[in-house]
């Protein structure tokens, strides 16, 4: 039966010959959800010299009021496909499910912090504290070398700790650096000991200490370490706005990063889901590095489910952060990017530390 089902080498080539007339390349080029109104209709941006340039409220100026979008669909078309077909970290064939999965991750209430725990449920500790906590952690882990995502994730424990149980602002630190802790057992390849966080605190605390609060945190997790944050959807979203460029666009990747990073100073960011500061981050650097051009597509918007309309608060809290309106005396963030080892490029160091002088 196996020899029966072969076909020679001359029937292989027939059959080939005959598809390839029967695939013949289309003139047409297709229009990627033309009909959508909220977004820009050209992928490759549309000139904005009538807009005012000095202020980024300009740009979400509507006609007429828009229906809020009641969910976020994560939709992967054809154009994404050949984005990202040449990176196989995209998982480009599997991408549809795996953020749609993250997305409905991220909006489980166990997963999310309250965002309003520092008025409702803590009474010894200030927004202002967290927000040192967090400039400490970026010091922490730049002195480490620890990756961003258990910076990221550290900070998530943090809060969503907090969210549930008061505490005292003495043990604020501790929770800050055995947070930091299991974070680096998730994500990194060889992480530091517990004798590294109680040294970092100037042995403000036991290794004894320590543990416990470790203890703590995970049951308080139910040892679910796992979890999506800003940088996960950043990662993709980043490597999208690139387009089909042939080398990474390294100012687009350094203020994205540096812009995320400084969304974690803010509380107030806490209400926003971590996929909607990730866009809103795109959006923003788009802007800041061609002010004249729309900062969101239609292929940013099908892979995201979000419209330019949805991202408008949360991109005006980080521009005020870009903007140092707030938070100006919290720099662990602003001086980690502009050291030179955070840039591959000494051209794009130089760029990228003059934006952030201009910036700031």
């Amino acid at each position: 039966m196996e020899n029966s089902a072969r076909m020679t080498r001359a029937a292989k080539k027939r059959a080939a010959s005959e598809t390839s007339l029967q695939q013949q390349p289309l003139n047409k080029k297709r229009v990627v959800l033309g009909e959508i109104t909220n977004c820009c209709t050209n992928v490759g941006g549309v000139d904005l010299r009538k807009r005012k340039s000095s202020s980024i409220g300009g740009v979400f100026k509507k006609k007429k009021e828009e229906k809020p979008v009641s969910s976020v669909v994560v939709v992967i078309d054809e154009d994404e496909e050949e984005v990202h077909s040449d990176d196989p970290q995209m998982c480009v064939a599997y991408a549809s499910d795996i953020y749609a999965y993250l997305h409905s991750m991220e909006t489980e209430e166990k997963r999310r912090p309250k965002v309003d725990y520092v008025e409702k449920v803590q009474k010894d500790i200030t927004s202002h504290m967290r927000s040192i906590l967090v400039d400490w952690l970026v010091e922490v882990a730049e002195e480490y070398k620890l990756v961003s995502d258990t910076l990221y994730l550290a900070i998530s424990y943090l809060d969503r700790y907090l969210s549930s149980n008061a505490l005292n602002r003495q043990k604020l630190q501790l929770l800050g650096v055995s947070c930091m802790l299991i974070a680096s057992k998730y994500e990194e390849i060889s992480p530091p000991h517990v004798e590294d966080f109680v040294y970092i605190t100037d042995n403000t605390y036991t290794k004894q200490e320590v543990v416990k609060m470790e203890t703590d945190i995970l049951k308080f997790l139910n040892f679910e370490m796992g979890n999506p944050t800003i940088k996960t959807f950043l990662r993709r979203f980043t490597r999208t706005a690139q387009g089909d460029c042939e080398s990474p666009n390294l100012q687009l990747e350094f203020l994205g990063c540096y812009l995320a990073e400084l969304s974690l100073l803010d509380y107030g960011c806490l209400r926003f889901l971590p996929s909607l500061v990730a866009c809103s981050v795109i959006f923003l650097t788009n802007f800041t590095l061609q002010p004249k051009m729309l900062p969101w597509n239609v292929i940013l918007q099908l892979q995201s489910g979000y419209r330019p309309s949805d991202l408008k608060d949360c991109v005006l809290a980080i521009h005020d952060l870009q903007l140092s309106r707030k938070g100006s005396t919290l720099a662990s963030i602003r001086d980690k990017y502009k050291q030179h080892k955070v840039c591959i490029s000494g051209c794009a160091f130089f760029l990228f530390y003059l934006l952030i002088l201009f910036v700031a």
